[in-house]
């Protein structure tokens, strides 16, 4: 018994190490065919890399031939660019004669057309006095006819005779029917003008003669207070005027206080100031903005640049509202010209107003940073085609929400 324990023993320790053994043999042949499988697709991947690197040295080889045909084209490129530029000089210097030679042949048709209008409105001009004078002289020969027409009527009806008979009656008595003719037609006219002056007998003059006199009495009357109320108007008018001087240039005073400051923090330094212009009127006066940002010298606004002329307008509005605000102030892209640092400034501006008066601002923008600094956003989307819809977003509350 014992001495089969012992065999028993033995032959549990050597079933134990050939057990251990056969494990460390199937460790190590697992491992061989894992670092088979590894050697494997490692060659594979070689290859495949192999073949694309043969594949891109050809692709390069075939660059390389590319590129060197390129280089020995492009030496010969500067004897062409300068045989090219040659030419074009030559080329250009010809389309400059040329150039030259039509500038001189324009000026010279030019002079030729203005001396031809000249001469065209000198012939209008002369060919309408000549319609004019011709115009007078047949009027002239018109009224000369009439004349002479009324004259003989007359000499009938005074005479009895014809007036080539009263000429020929005259001559032969030895006088000259000219002058004699020429004075009876003065005594005549003269006589039916003093007949027409006295006119008709008028059996109502004495009641005319009272009515006319009541009516310039009353016509008197009314004068005298139509110039009482023209100098009462007038006095009201020197009032008006004395009492809007007085307004006009407190309210100018304010304003532009207002807009020196504003300038003042708009452009961070600077001077700038309103001025009346043209009169010592303050009512007929005009109105000149001088500014000059930090660093510029003094002038008129019409000198600044366009995003310059943009905050100092917003400064005077601005000024203008602190003045006398109004409920509602519509800004229409005013930062349309403002870089982003002019617009900071305008927004930090704008809140400032906001906090010192109770105007509502609405500011119709395209600019990111303006529209992130208000209150509140409207805009219009089309969800469906030909559908418009109003979108509001109030900014504070998406602030407090996000923040939560």
């Amino acid at each position: 018994m014992a001495a089969a324990r012992a065999a028993s023993a033995d032959a549990r320790e050597a079933a134990a190490a050939a057990r251990a053994a056969l494990d460390v043999e199937t460790r190590e042949h697992v491992g061989r065919a894992n670092r088979l499988a590894a050697l494997t697709a490692d060659h594979a991947d070689w290859t495949r890399r192999a073949a694309q690197a043969a594949s891109r040295i050809e692709q390069l080889d075939r660059e390389r031939a590319k590129s060197q045909a390129e280089l020995d084209g492009a030496r010969d490129a500067p004897v062409e660019l300068e045989a090219r530029q040659v030419k074009l000089l030559d080329e250009l210097a010809l389309a400059e004669a040329r150039r030259s030679k039509a500038s001189n042949a324009l000026a010279i048709a030019e002079t030729a057309k203005s001396d031809a209008e000249r001469t065209a409105r000198e012939a209008d001009t002369r060919a309408g006095a000549a319609r004019e004078r011709r115009a007078a002289g047949a009027a002239k020969l018109e009224a000369a006819s009439e004349r002479l027409t009324e004259t003989a009527a007359r000499l009938r009806e005074a005479c009895g005779v014809e007036p080539e008979a009263l000429a020929r009656t005259l001559a032969e008595e030895g006088r000259s029917p000219g002058s004699d003719l020429d004075s009876a037609e003065r005594r005549l006219a003269q006589m039916e003008r003093d007949r027409d002056a006295i006119g008709a007998v008028n059996l109502r003059a004495e009641d005319e003669a009272v009515e006319h006199t009541e009516r310039l009495n009353r016509l008197l009357a009314e004068r005298a207070d139509l110039a009482g109320a023209v100098g009462k108007l007038r006095r009201g008018i020197e009032t008006l005027n004395g009492e809007g001087r007085e307004r006009l240039l407190a309210a100018f005073e304010v304003i532009n206080g207002h807009f020196q400051s504003l300038f003042l923090a708009l452009f961070g330094g600077g001077q700038a100031e309103l001025r009346l212009v043209e009169s010592d009127d303050p009512l007929e006066a005009g109105l000149e903005i001088f500014a000059c940002p930090p660093g510029k010298r003094l002038a008129t606004m019409s000198l600044m640049s366009g995003g310059e002329q943009a905050l100092t307008a917003t400064a005077l509005i601005f000024g203008v509202f602190l003045a006398n605000p109004a409920p509602v102030c519509v800004l229409d892209e005013v930062d349309a010209p403002l870089d982003d640092a002019n617009v900071d400034r305008f927004c930090n501006l704008l809140h400032e107003m906001r906090r010192r008066t109770a105007t509502r601002f609405i500011a119709i923008t395209h600019n990111p940073v303006t529209m992130a600094r208000m209150d509140r956003l409207f805009g219009v989307t089309m969800p469906e085609r030909g559908v418009s819809q109003l979108v509001s977003v109030d900014l504070r509350q998406a602030e407090t929400m996000a923040a939560e």
